[in-house]
């Protein structure tokens, strides 16, 4: 298993549930992945947030503690993460300071695996926990700016825009909360976005947006697009308004970009919206309505690649990995994916039940037991339709996208049809509310030092 961030942690718990030996080992010194701000080439900045509510992002079995916000900074998240990871005895295990370089399949159908050193070990599987941020999109900028240009993957602090005429290209949630941290700490702040998004505030009556959503009615998908539709519109008012585009689709058909903050900067002035740029010069940066401004820096907040760092080749499209259900190859036996799928809810619970369904696939096949050679069938031949009746956009992002309800659904149907337990275990080392609030005191430990 190559990972310890949030992927690799659920993966590793499922395996030692059920009894399965495994090797797990991550390049860098400690679990966390991204949420580890000072892991070298994590994407996480300071003012990061989970985009998920801490009610229902928590792993089965060990929930974020009540103490925690409704949208915990990174760093409770990284010190749950590092809680999960000590409760279920799982840190002990893991190899750390080890990059892999490659893998390669043999003639018999196991997996060598090379590592930086040199050293190279086989193994029957390989679970790939890699996680999909960590290899950025970067557009070529049109024209010939004189200026800075960076990608939100080099971005840490609010402080790096003091003095400078900004321009945050591209609006999805990271570039959002950057857009934000321009507009209080530049001199000018500018976001640029090529279309109209839906943007969904963080909390609706009270409550956070998907606690919300899952407790109100489950309407026919065309019903709920045009009833949510109709309530953002009549919160938020019209986004033109405020120098953004129309949405030039229905809601959910896009990932949903989650923020009340830049609304709030658009209304009082501390940040405007332009379109998408149309040419540049020195550092004048012309865009597509014929408005022309200057700036100092361009951040590109303008998304990432699915790339595996080791096997490409056996994943396929870089972009979105051919992986049954997002886990299962389906061309390489062997070879699973975790990390890896593009949805539209919280992962922690999506991650978990993959996990569930490989750990309960390899224990079955290890045993003899028939399910396997049954599943075996399903990850050559099925696809199902995950899109839970959402006619997805048909950017590059959304080729590979599924409905998190649907795509739980269809995971959890297969756990029944198989025979399989989907459940997890509680910590032996104590309750998860003790282990929550260990999670906590960590946090705040970190935070003084």
């Amino acid at each position: 298993m190559i990972g310890a961030g949030p992927a690799g942690l659920a993966v590793a718990r499922a395996l030692a549930q059920h009894g399965l030996p495994y090797t797990q080992i991550e390049r860098h010194t400690a679990t966390g992945g991204v949420w580890d701000i000072d892991a070298p080439g994590t994407p996480m900045y300071e003012s990061a947030h989970f985009i998920s509510s801490r009610t229902l992002s928590g792993f089965d079995g060990f929930p974020m503690p009540n103490t925690y916000a409704d949208y915990p900074p990174h760093r409770d998240i990284l010190a749950y993460l590092r809680a999960f990871a000590d409760a279920y005895g799982l840190t002990e295990r893991i190899e750390f300071g080890v990059t892999v370089k490659n893998i390669t399949k043999l003639e018999d159908g196991s997996w060598l695996v090379e590592r930086a050193d040199g050293t190279a070990t086989r193994h029957d599987n390989v679970v790939s926990c890699t996680g999909a941020q960590w290899f950025p999109n970067e557009p070529e900028i049109p024209g010939t700016f004189s200026g800075e240009v960076r990608h939100t993957l080099t971005y840490r602090s609010p402080h790096e825009f003091e003095g400078k005429r900004v321009l945050v290209v591209g609006a999805g949630n990271s570039g959002c909360d950057i857009a934000c941290d321009a507009a209080r700490s530049a001199d000018r702040a500018v976001i640029s976005m090529r279309r109209g998004y839906w943007f969904i505030p963080k909390h609706i009556f009270g409550q956070p947006v998907d606690v919300f959503a899952e407790n109100g009615p489950h309407l026919p998908k065309r019903v709920e697009q045009a009833v949510f539709g109709t309530m953002l519109r009549l919160l938020m008012g019209k986004p033109e308004r405020l120098g953004l585009q129309k949405p030039d689709h229905r809601l959910f058909e896009t990932h949903p970009v989650l923020n009340s903050m830049l609304w709030h900067h658009l209304q009082h002035g501390d940040i405007e919206a332009r379109p998408g740029i149309k040419t540049t010069a020195g550092k004048t940066v012309t865009f597509t309505d014929g408005r022309s401004e200057d700036f100092d820096l361009i951040l590109l907040a303008t998304g990432y690649r699915h790339l595996v760092p080791h096997g490409q080749e056996y994943f396929g499209d870089p972009q979105h990995p051919d992986l049954y259900l997002s886990s299962f190859s389906r061309e390489h036996a062997g070879l699973f994916g975790v990390g890896y799928v593009e949805t539209n809810s919280g992962a922690y619970q999506v991650f978990d039940l993959q996990a569930q369904l490989i750990a309960n696939y390899l224990a079955a096949r290890a045993n003899g037991a028939d399910s396997a050679a049954r599943f075996a069938f399903l990850i050559r031949t099925e696809r199902p339709d995950l899109s839970g009746g959402v006619k997805f956009d048909r950017s590059p992002r959304h080729r590979g996208y599924v409905d998190s309800h649907a795509l739980t659904s269809h995971l959890r149907k297969l756990f029944t049809q198989m025979g399989w337990d989907p459940r997890a275990t509680t910590p032996t080392g104590g309750s998860a509310a003790k282990s929550g609030r260990t999670a906590r005191e960590q946090s705040a430990r970190e935070r003084v030092r």
